[in-house]
């Protein structure tokens, strides 16, 4: 796995490109406004300069990372060529849905989708998507260049493969995955309700 779309260049999002972009993955940050992706790239450099005047990364891994982040507009143009699609756009099920209808029509039956909810089903997810063994969940915690669990959620249709190589890459970025079943809130956040 080479190449990584993200879609939204918010929060979750920029925080998700970053982590990939520092292990070393080119990623293509995805969103609907170049405002929204100067922002986003404008967080994520503030980031890695907090981590260089903390001596956790040098100034070239900082020039490195960065270089690393290509920006899109154009969803298609984005996902062309990636490996793996990481949607983490607003917690919202109709545009989640319509990003993965779109998603199933312009990338390779082979490339894997992900998202980042923390609460919708991706057995619902995956039912917008040809071939669902495809579609999986990661749920970064925030600050996600920090936070060490992502939970990975395996929809009804999710493969085997599929959760191997996700669970695999997590770790590959220097995350702690836990495999969760896919109900409401899945773990964290059915801990945190209460």
């Amino acid at each position: 796995m080479k190449q990584i779309a993200v879609i939204g260049s918010g929060t979750m999002g920029n925080g998700i490109a970053h982590t990939f972009a520092q292990a070393g993955f080119t990623v293509k940050l995805i969103d609907i406004s170049e405002k929204s992706l100067e922002k986003g790239m404008a967080t994520i450099a503030a980031n890695l300069d907090r981590m260089v005047t903390k001596g956790s990364i040098t100034e070239e891994d900082k020039h490195k990372t960065i270089s690393n982040i290509i920006t899109y507009t154009d969803i298609k143009d984005g996902v062309v060529g990636c490996d793996l699609v990481v949607e983490a756009a607003t917690e919202n099920i109709t545009l989640k849905m319509n990003i993965f209808k779109q998603l199933s029509d312009i990338c390779d039956h082979n490339v894997i989708l992900a998202s980042n909810t923390s609460s919708i089903s991706i057995t619902q997810i995956g039912a917008q998507v040809v071939h669902p063994e495809r579609v999986i969940g990661m749920h970064f915690m925030n600050p996600v260049p920090i936070m060490k669990l992502v939970e990975i959620i395996r929809g009804y249709s999710t493969s085997d493969e599929v959760t191997k190589i996700i669970m695999d890459l997590s770790v590959k970025l220097g995350k702690t995955p836990t495999e969760v079943n896919d109900y409401p809130g899945f773990v964290a956040n059915r801990i945190l309700m209460p």
